[in-house]
C-alpha cells in the first residue's frame, strides 16, 4: 500500500512558496489551477485548493478555515538538523508554537504553516523510538 498525502490550502501559489521553502519539496506535477503534487518527502504532498468556508464533508456542518485549527492528524517531517528545519520554516512563514525539546528518543518542535495545520520536526537521537518502545 502507498500513502499519498493531501493537504487543504486557499491560495496554492503561496502553499507552493512555502512547501517548498519550508521543506525543501519540488512541484511533480500540476493538476489545472486545481492542485500540485510536491515531491522530495517519502510520501508525495498534494497541495488542494479548497475555498475557505466551504463544506468540509456532506456528513458535518464544519466548514473549512484557514487560520490555526486542531486535528488529530498531522504530519512529522523527520530531519537531520531541527534547528536549522525550524529556522528554514520559521522564515518561510511557519509559526513555532512550541520550541524545540529534547526526549530520550529525540528532539521535537511543533510549528503551524499558513493554512492553520499542525505539523512537526522530529530528529530522532540514540535508537530513536526504541528508546522508549516495548516489545
Amino acid at each position: 500500500m502507498d500513502l499519498l498525502v493531501n493537504v487543504d490550502v486557499d491560495d496554492l501559489a503561496s502553499a507552493i512558496r512555502f512547501y517548498e521553502s519550508a521543506f525543501g519539496l519540488h512541484i511533480g506535477r500540476r493538476f489545472g489551477d486545481g492542485g500540485v503534487e510536491m515531491l522530495g518527502s517519502s510520501a508525495p504532498i498534494y497541495l488542494l485548493v479548497k475555498a475557505a468556508e466551504t463544506a468540509a464533508s456532506a456528513r458535518t456542518s464544519d466548514r473549512r478555515h484557514y487560520d490555526r485549527h486542531w486535528t488529530p492528524v498531522h504530519l512529522d517531517f523527520v530531519v537531520d538538523d531541527i534547528d536549522a528545519a525550524v529556522q528554514r520554516a520559521v522564515a518561510a512563514g511557519a509559526q513555532l508554537e512550541r520550541p524545540v525539546a529534547t526526549q530520550r528518543w529525540g528532539r521535537l518542535a511543533l510549528l503551524a504553516d499558513p493554512f492553520g495545520h499542525g505539523f512537526c520536526f522530529v530528529q530522532f537521537l540514540n535508537r530513536g523510538y526504541d528508546e522508549i518502545a516495548s516489545a
